[in-house]
């Protein structure tokens, strides 16, 4: 069993259809059968042949009629070109197949499509002239024609399928064709045109632009290093945490608007992106703000800090080799100053309050020995303690005495006949040393004659020389920390060294006129690519 193969019909008209009918009936044979071949059903007549048929109806009802047919670009072409060649006043391609059917002629019969193919001139492509319109033009009287007999079907589908088939190929092809000339357009419109534009400015129009490198670094004092070696984890990675923070305000300064301000004010940075030697992107206009001029200065200034290895990099660009130089130059000074200002402020700090508490202490000091100093001088003592032992010593050899006198005394009495001449002094020496060591002790804790008594004294003595102790204390406690401070100051000495001078360049930097157009290129690439997938999917989503 054999199956006849299907294909979908594409943009497959009535019109069409008949033409492929009458074109294979007649290049079929007659086909020779002895039964009586059965009459044709008689053929129903479309609107249009209504309209030709009846001279009633005007030609825009015929023209409607022909629109309403659905013919295709191509065979409304093939009509007027048809009705040219029969030298038909046809105004529009409907026109021409309304006059060619007054006329008798199908436009879109096989044989009069090859006939209009062979008509042309093989040099000019000029149409040849017509000779059936004459024989058109003259009465004649009406001829009967036989039918031909119906055409095979199996023939007839064979050759509508591989006219689909041809149709459909030449149709996708025509497809390729017109999308691959659409894709080259847009490639040279969104990607080769700008790429050009770009190339045109870096290589003719861009201005040359020299570039100087230099490095510098942060470094302390040799005695603060040595300082900070024996402190233990924290001096370890003090020094470098400071110098971090020093380097990276230091990137922060070279980059701020007040360092181009004062570049501005020494070198006339300015001046040398103003003048008419410089291209339209990248001049300044002679009354640019300076937010304008602080764009180009990013631009042609770029400071990085590499913290692995301690190092500040800075490059310079500048229209003149010798101006990048000294813009380099002029951009360490300003940092040295920087750093100068940022270490000081801070020495200055921590000894001024050091300072301050030292003196402090001193002042303090003085006053307690002023006061002590006052208290000997009111009293005329010139310290209780040694008045006290002065007076407990006293107290203590008239005892001495006393106890001796009265032993003397009790060994006279103990004679049976004591002599009373000799008892008589030692009684009045004991008497009287008795009554001096009560006043001694009277002394030492009864008020004078000024209404202060020896231990009023003492204690105040004893208040005012403690407070003087104190302030000894505080005065040496201030001392060691001023000479902490001053230490710690020396310990906060940094200054700039530059590893890598500024030297500069003999032949310009930028523009990389090649390497800036091929990265122009990718980039327009990319930027087409992502538009055309986003379209492709919005139409795939659209279409879904």
């Amino acid at each position: 069993m054999t199956t006849k193969p299907k294909v979908q019909r594409f943009r497959f008209r009535k019109a069409e259809a008949a033409a492929a009918e009458a074109t294979s009936a007649e290049a079929m044979p007659p086909v020779q059968d002895p039964t009586p071949a059965p009459a044709p059903p008689p053929a129903r007549r479309t609107v249009t042949e209504v309209a030709v048929a009846d001279p009633e109806l005007g030609p825009e009802m015929e023209i409607d009629a022909i629109r309403r047919e659905g013919l295709t670009g191509r065979q409304l072409r093939m009509a007027r070109r048809m009705a040219q060649r029969h030298d038909l006043p046809a105004t529009s391609d409907f026109d021409a197949v309304r006059l060619l059917r007054k006329a008798g002629i199908d436009p879109f019969e096989r044989s009069n499509l090859l006939e209009l193919v062979s008509a042309t001139d093989d040099a000019s492509g000029a149409m040849l002239p017509n000779r059936s319109l004459t024989e058109f033009a003259d009465p004649k009287l009406p001829q009967t024609y036989r039918n031909p007999p119906p055409p095979s079907t199996e023939r007839r589908a064979d050759d509508v399928l591989a006219d689909n088939v041809m149709r459909i190929q030449q149709d996708i092809a025509a497809r390729r064709r017109r999308k691959s000339i659409m894709l080259a357009v847009r490639l040279a419109f969104l990607v080769l045109l700008p790429t050009m534009v770009a190339s045109w400015y870096f290589y003719f129009v861009a201005t040359p632009l020299y570039q100087t490198e230099s490095q510098m670094v942060i470094q302390q004092a040799d005695g603060a290093v040595r300082a900070g070696a024996g402190s233990g984890f924290a001096g370890l990675f003090g020094g470098a945490i400071d110098a971090n923070k020093d380097s990276i305000a230091v990137q922060g300064y070279l980059q701020s608007r007040d360092a181009m301000l004062r570049l501005d004010k020494d070198l006339d940075f300015r001046g040398q992106f103003s003048g008419p030697g410089i291209d339209p992107l990248l001049r300044l206009p002679p009354d640019a703000t300076n937010e304008a001029m602080y764009d180009i200065y990013k631009r042609m200034v770029k400071v990085s800090y590499d913290p692995t290895e301690g190092l500040i990099n800075m490059s310079v660009l500048a229209p003149e080799p010798k101006t990048s130089e000294a813009f380099s130059k002029a951009l360490i000074h300003y940092a040295e100053e920087q750093i100068d200002h940022l270490t000081q402020r801070k020495r200055e700090d921590q000894m001024r309050d050091a300072k301050a508490s030292f003196e402090d202490a001193q002042a303090k000091l003085l006053e307690a020995q002023r006061d002590v100093v006052d208290l000997q001088e009111k009293h005329k003592l010139m310290s209780s303690q040694a008045e006290a032992t002065l007076i407990t010593g006293q107290i203590a050899s008239l005892n001495t005495l006393i106890n001796a006198d009265k032993l003397s005394l009790e060994q006279m009495k103990a004679n049976p006949q004591p002599n009373k001449a000799r008892m008589e002094p030692i009684e009045r020496r004991i008497a009287t040393m008795e009554k001096q060591v009560a006043d001694l002790r009277d002394q030492m804790t009864e008020a004078n004659t000024d209404g202060v008594s020896l231990p009023e004294v003492q204690s105040e003595l004893l208040i005012a020389e403690a407070n003087v102790q104190t302030r000894q204390l505080m005065l040496s406690a201030t001392l060691e920390q001023l000479e902490g401070a001053r230490l710690e100051a020396n310990r906060q000495v940094r200054y700039l060294s530059v590893s890598t001078p500024p030297v500069a360049p003999d032949s310009p930097t930028f523009p990389r006129a090649f390497e800036n157009t091929l990265v122009t290129l990718l980039i327009f690439l990319g930027i087409y690519l992502m538009i055309s997938m986003t379209a492709a999917i919005l139409r795939e989503q659209v279409s879904a």
